[in-house]
């Protein structure tokens, strides 16, 4: 049985255990069992924390030593790479990734997105020129400033603990920020081994703390409603971003939230490979978990029962040939927790008794062993009004909703309080035409990939608010000051 090592906090340049010593399990989606021991921060340990960010971006020259922070960041990304078998294990014992998903989203495609930073990072203009403007009889020159803003407390989910880690943290270092990471309870080790390689490579002390605690809440709210702290990144659902918003409030806190999705797959009744489109909407990958997955599929009423049977063949196809631990061609394991997998079933139950046709799946799978095993769900007469169209699972399960022609699916596709992702397949200019009016914060045309580390990413409504990733997302973690001089007299008007 696999057995983790244990995730320690760092805070001010140390790796330390929680105060007390206080630990909690850190449990395997794939056994329900524990996999090892992560230290369970007290106050204490949080106060610490927020104290060496500050003192490190108040006291040093960090935010303002460009050349330092580069060569430090790339130092850090070399020792992730050499821990990348680790960074696998981790992804698969604490998130429940399958081994053909590890090297997709959960390590490789995080790896890439660093690299993607260390690119855009020599596009940021650190210092804008305004040119010059007359008033009050002087000609001023306009020179703006791009800036750190200052510590930044990074609050990060477990389904893919990893990339998201590396997007906000990274970025932040980048910018010139000091940085307190908090991973969710379930994939601590994914958060200490920012600390443990932050150590190795060197960095200043306070420019990197991490803390976590087996109450998912503690700590993430002392960061929010604490004044040292500048910016709040936090990734996750909406309910808890709309909180982070109503605590951060009283310090006029800056939030950056990326939210949940209920993203919409559009199919048209022209796509030249209609068969594979709608094939491919399948939600497998890892079980589903993912904000920006398409989890509503549309399909044109003109061919419904074609697109019914091509599911049906699809996941009859895809068979049982998941939640193997050790099997390298599944790209589909448990969910993160007992707690997910009721929640995931509640919406199976509910989606019956809304009507709904269950097609495939529909059941918790106890024969795959004692972990969270949800099987691969696929609903069928669906409107876009049921709760199973409208709220996030967050599981492997896809709700199929007809529509009558290409209004009709940009209305239903509108028709929710999410907007993260999406994507459309056709005829060229009339799937750009959907896609341009779909209000989304991507859209995949005829299979794009419209999320990547060089390009940002973000959502609209409850979907959140700021981008991640690309230029814009290192400069999240920046404000711009202006200066201006006068440089000589006006003409006279």
């Amino acid at each position: 049985m696999t057995t983790l090592p244990d995730a320690k906090l760092y805070i001010d340049g140390k790796l330390c255990d929680a105060t007390g010593g206080g630990t909690f399990d850190v449990i395997s989606p794939w056994t329900g069992g524990s996999v090892g021991k992560a230290a369970d921060a007290t106050a204490e340990d949080v106060d610490a924390a927020i104290a060496a960010a500050r003192k490190a971006f108040d006291t040093t020259d960090w935010s303002t030593n460009t050349e330092k922070r580069v060569a430090l960041v790339k130092k850090y990304r070399e020792l992730f790479e050499k821990n990348r078998a680790r960074l696998g294990e981790l992804a698969v014992h604490e998130a429940g990734a399958a081994l053909g998903a590890v090297n997709r989203a959960h390590v490789d495609m995080a790896l890439d997105g660093w690299d993607d930073y260390m690119v855009v990072f020599d596009k940021i203009e650190w210092e804008l020129d305004y040119g010059e403007k007359p008033a009050f009889g002087m000609i001023h020159k306009r020179l703006g400033l791009r800036e750190a803003v200052g510590v930044v407390g990074a609050i990060t989910p477990w389904n893919v603990p990893l990339y998201v880690n590396i997007g906000k943290v990274v970025a932040a270092l980048l910018a010139g920020c000091t940085v307190i990471l908090k991973p969710a309870p379930d994939t601590p080790g994914m958060g200490a081994i920012f600390g443990e390689l932050a150590k190795e490579a060197g960095f200043p002390d306070g420019v990197i703390n991490v803390v976590f605690g087996a109450d998912p809440a503690l700590a993430g709210e002392m960061l929010v409603t604490d004044p040292r702290v500048d910016l709040i990144s936090f990734t996750g659902s909406t309910g808890v971003g709309k909180r982070i918003m109503e605590q951060g409030a009283a310090s006029l806190k800056r939030v950056f939230l990326e939210l949940g999705g209920k993203s919409a797959k559009i199919v048209l009744d022209d796509a030249p490979n209609f068969q594979m489109d709608v094939a491919m909407s399948m939600l497998v990958f890892h079980a589903g978990q993912g904000c920006a997955v398409h989890s509503r599929l549309l399909v044109p009423k003109s061919r419904y029962e074609e697109a019914k049977a091509i599911l049906k063949g699809a996941y009859g196809q895809f068979g049982d040939n998941w939640g193997e631990v050790d099997n390298p061609a599944h790209i589909m394991g448990p969910v993160v927790s007992k707690r997910q997998m009721e929640r995931v079933k509640s919406y199976i139950d509910l989606g019956q008794e809304e009507g709904a046709t269950l097609l495939v799946g529909g059941n918790i799978r106890p024969d795959k062993g004692n972990g969270f095993f949800v099987e691969p769900t696929c609903f069928v007469d669906v409107t876009n009004d049921m709760r199973i169209a409208q709220e996030e699972i967050f599981g492997p399960v896809l709700v199929v909703i007809p529509y009558e022609d290409d209004e009709d699916a940009i209305r239903i596709a509108n028709e929710s309080s999410y907007g993260l992702s999406g994507g459309v397949s056709g005829s060229h200019d009339r799937a750009m035409n959907i896609a341009r009016r779909v209000k989304t914060g991507s859209m995949s045309v005829n299979n794009g990939m419209c999320i990547a580390g060089d390009i940002p990413f973000g959502g609209f409504k409850a979907s959140g608010m700021g981008r991640e990733w690309g230029v814009e997302g290192i400069e999240e973690y920046t404000d711009i000051k202006m200066l201006a001089w006068p440089v000589g007299q006006a003409e006279p008007a």
